[in-house]
């Protein structure tokens, strides 16, 4: 990596190649936990849903998947708790915030505590907008001093300063063809659920996609990380939870959501070596047929692979490594990293099945 290197984490581009099998990978809560879908029945998956996730296995602190990590990286747990949890406590964050908004950011607190806002960035703000001159004591409507204000003010300016955007983004995930949902699926209760009912029934409660594969781009940028306190661990902790993603979050319309493939391709300096969009098309899946239909099978579809065929990426140079007896080995030869190449090229699928 280049001399532009000052944190240590690199620039790359990633994508997640997820297949669905008779499960619902993101309900919209608008359309009573329907599959997300666009216009031509495109399926959709929200970033916020695939980072959710992610959440949820490193703030289970007694799972498999968080010891796992923790052992191998000698992770600190006081510095991998979450912010975005039901449980926060919101006026004693805001409080932490507002104390240290003039410390240095390595002494923060909010800093040093949650791996979510590191990561993944914030905008945790209460009170910072919408400031009125007027507040309330006692239920009447009181008129606030100019020292009250100016003490809103600074309040506010805090707690907008520590607003950050992340280092780790997901784009949204989109299927590669049009996908099939069923809707008329009821689920029943033999215990009942309403007093004076021995049997309980939920019509259309059970939605989900017939089958479908599904691409989540991904981008680590290692420009914010000077401003979130960002650490390479960090990083390489949101990497290594991709695999797990689906298989360690079931749930009852989620149960086949697998994580066929999760390309990731380090650039070899930190402003960027390749175009995106470029690695991105690269990789992506197609429909072999009627690519306007849904499927029924993943044998319908061609799955792009760097590492069975290294012709994907011969239009400029990159190099294929494959996790082998631990580490990161050339496809083809133990040599050292090549310095002429565009890119790196991993399935972090493989960091699962050593």
């Amino acid at each position: 990596m280049s001399k532009t290197n000052c944190t240590g984490i690199p620039r790359a581009t990633g994508l997640i190649i997820v297949e669905v099998r008779n499960s619902n990978p993101n309900g919209d809560p608008e359309r009573d936990g329907a599959p997300r879908r666009r216009r031509g029945d495109i399926g959709e998956i929200s970033p916020v849903s695939v980072k959710r996730k992610m959440r949820d296995l490193v703030g289970n602190k007694n799972g498999p998947i968080w010891l796992y990590l923790k052992g191998k990286f000698n992770l600190k747990e006081e510095r991998f708790d979450i912010l975005e949890e039901r449980d926060r406590k919101r006026e004693e964050i805001k409080k932490m915030i507002i104390e240290d908004d003039t410390k240095p950011l390595k002494e923060k607190r909010f800093v040093k505590r949650y791996w979510d806002g590191r990561v993944f960035g914030n905008t945790f703000l209460e009170g910072a907008e919408g400031e009125t001159e007027e507040g309330t004591s006692a239920g009447k409507t009181t008129k606030k001093t100019d020292s009250d204000k100016n003490a809103k003010t600074k309040e506010a300016i805090a707690l907008k300063r520590n607003v950050k955007t992340g280092v780790l983004h997901f784009g949204l995930g989109l299927s590669v063809a049009p996908v099939a949902l069923r809707t008329d699926f009821t689920l029943t209760n033999k215990a009942g659920v309403q007093e004076g009912k021995t049997a309980g029934m939920a019509p259309g409660a059970f939605k989900f996609v017939e089958h479908g594969i599904y691409a989540i781009p991904f981008f680590v940028n290692p420009t914010p990380a000077s401003k979130t306190g960002c650490k390479k661990e960090d990083v390489d902790v949101a990497l290594e939870l991709i695999p797990y993603v689906y298989s360690h979050n079931p749930s009852l319309v989620r149960t086949q959501v697998e994580v066929l493939h999760a390309w990731y391709m380090e650039h070899t300096n930190q402003k960027g070596s390749c175009n995106d969009f470029v690695l991105i098309d690269a990789l992506m899946p197609k429909k072999n047929v009627d690519a306007n239909k849904p499927s029924l099978s993943r044998s319908e579809y061609n799955i792009p692979n760097p590492i069975v065929n290294p012709d994907i990426f011969k239009d400029f140079k990159a190099e294929i490594l494959v996790f082998r007896d631990g580490i990161w080995i050339n496809k083809d030869t133990k040599d050292e990293e090549n310095s002429e190449c565009k890119i790196t090229i991993r399935d972090l699928m493989d960091l699962m099945r050593q």
